[in-house]
């Protein structure tokens, strides 16, 4: 039985009922071409020999990686955030991460039963848990001024990431403690409240759009990959001044500022597209 988390082919006239549904596509398994189990959400929308309520769970570890179906790490799952289950195979889980709706395999002993409401998360970036972690009232090991009441937020994304640099990149991760380009744009979103889309291609619709001569601090760049696949969709950086943005990256192996200038140019030499301004 194979897994595919991609969306197949609907109607127009359900659109509007899917985007009932949480974020991320929705979760369905094949056999073939034949839809065997999908989430009970869609009963009636779409045919399936199967449906089944999701089993909400939580992250019970500082950061859990989120695997595809070929074990590479597409995504991480942060202390205390909502993991919906479909489907157990073994010592793992199939299902989407509530918070940014990425789909995928999390090893189950990494997940605790159940989505408890938050009411406090993570503000620190030197905490043992890392920034926008969800915790109770209380949490072992952690000091108040680590912590901030869930509804508080930060003021400016750009500051939040400031506050991360020189941390390590890493492929497919999106915490304090290492993380890809477009897991850095979206915890610093998420740390101010405002929407934070896992991927560089929905992070470039995010706001509105400006024109580069018009581009200043805490505005999101994006450049969009040659050949988008699911996962990794394209480069995504925040500007720190009229002149330069921070973001991590793989060419210096962490979080860094550098010139607009410079990056531009390195990306289009690798065929990725000119950048694309959002003022959010």
């Amino acid at each position: 039985m194979a897994v595919h988390p991609r969306e197949p082919p609907l109607r127009p006239c359900l659109s509007d009922l899917l985007a009932l549904i949480p974020p991320g596509p929705p979760l369905i398994l094949r056999d073939g071409d034949r839809i065997v189990l999908a989430e009970q959400a869609l009963e009636g929308l779409m045919r399936a020999e199967a449906y089944r309520r999701t089993e909400p769970m939580h992250c019970r570890v500082p950061v859990a990686d989120i695997l595809s179906d070929a074990d590479q790490r597409t995504d991480q799952l942060l202390y205390g955030e909502a993991f919906d289950v479909l489907h157990r195979q073994g010592e793992r889980a199939w299902g989407r991460a509530r918070r940014d709706g990425v789909v995928g395999w999390i090893a189950l002993d990494l997940l605790s039963p159940g989505a408890p409401l938050p009411a406090r998360r993570v503000a620190s970036v030197t905490a043992a848990l890392p920034l926008n972690a969800l915790v109770g009232e209380t949490s072992e090991g952690l000091s108040d001024t680590d912590l901030q009441p869930v509804g508080d937020f930060e003021r400016e994304p750009v500051a939040v990431a400031e506050r991360l640099l020189g941390r390590p990149h890493a492929l497919g991760a999106r915490s304090s403690f290492e993380t890809d380009c477009s897991g850095l744009v979206q915890q610093a979103l998420l740390a101010c409240g405002l929407p934070g889309p896992r991927r560089s291609d929905a992070q470039a619709d995010l706001g509105r759009p400006i024109a580069r001569d018009a581009a200043q601090r805490g505005d999101l760049v994006v450049w969009m990959a040659p050949n988008r696949d699911h996962d990794w969709t394209g480069h995504s950086a925040i500007m720190v001044d009229a002149d330069q943005v921070i973001h991590a990256t793989g060419a210096h192996g962490g979080v860094v500022i550098e010139t607009l200038a410079e990056v531009e140019a390195r990306l289009t030499g690798e065929g990725f597209a000119s950048a694309v301004f959002r003022r959010i």
